[in-house]
């Protein structure tokens, strides 16, 4: 699975030359591409999934559809994706709706749409994480990249993140500055008091 950013027909040939597969997303990168996934007959494709959810102070539905393609414009693809989640802001009340297009390489006898759909959204749980961890802790802008220390310090993060998520903290950045105010506050957090 990889973002918009990593979706490249080198990398796809790189995957498909050692015997993998992929499942890409498909933004303006690859504007051929995206008008061809766009230009699909999605409306005639019946819904082949839904899903529906509830948290961090919105709801969500989430529709897949996916239709067997031999002629795209990208290496290996044999399944186009079409994702749309409706959002509501459970405060607010305003909807919001995307609908993002991906393709894979997986045919649909080794991936169901209610398979692609989970493993975008596994995706997608991993890139909040990465998220969080960038804006709050500025990791893509660290200057320690030498031996271990990269994995060490990332290990450090996730461990301040999961431990201040299983308090029940929301906020990542307001959490760690709260913790930071007193000595025993972090230790507490830990059950090392």
């Amino acid at each position: 699975m990889s973002d918009a950013l990593h979706t490249e027909r080198e990398h796809a040939g790189y995957l498909l030359g050692r015997g993998t597969h992929y499942i890409m997303i498909v933004k303006g990168n690859q504007k051929k591409l995206c008008r061809q996934l766009k230009s699909l007959p999605w409306k005639v494709i019946p819904l082949q999934g839904r899903t529906r959810g509830t948290g961090h102070g919105r709801s969500e539905i989430r529709r897949v559809k996916a239709a067997t393609v031999n002629s795209l414009l990208f290496p290996g693809a044999r399944q186009a994706v079409q994702l749309k989640r409706r959002r509501t802001d459970l405060k607010t009340g305003k909807t919001t709706l995307k609908t993002v297009y991906a393709v894979t390489s997986l045919t649909s006898g080794l991936a169901t749409p209610a398979k692609l759909a989970r493993l975008v959204r596994d995706h997608w749980q991993i890139e909040a994480l990465h998220h969080v961890r960038d804006t709050t802790f500025a990791e893509d802008a660290s200057q320690l990249w030498t031996g271990n220390v990269p994995c060490a310090m990332a290990a450090w993060r996730n461990l301040a993140i999961g431990a201040l998520r299983l308090n029940g903290t929301c906020n990542i950045a307001a959490g760690l500055r709260r913790n930071a105010r007193d000595a025993t506050r972090p230790l507490a957090l830990l059950g090392l008091t």
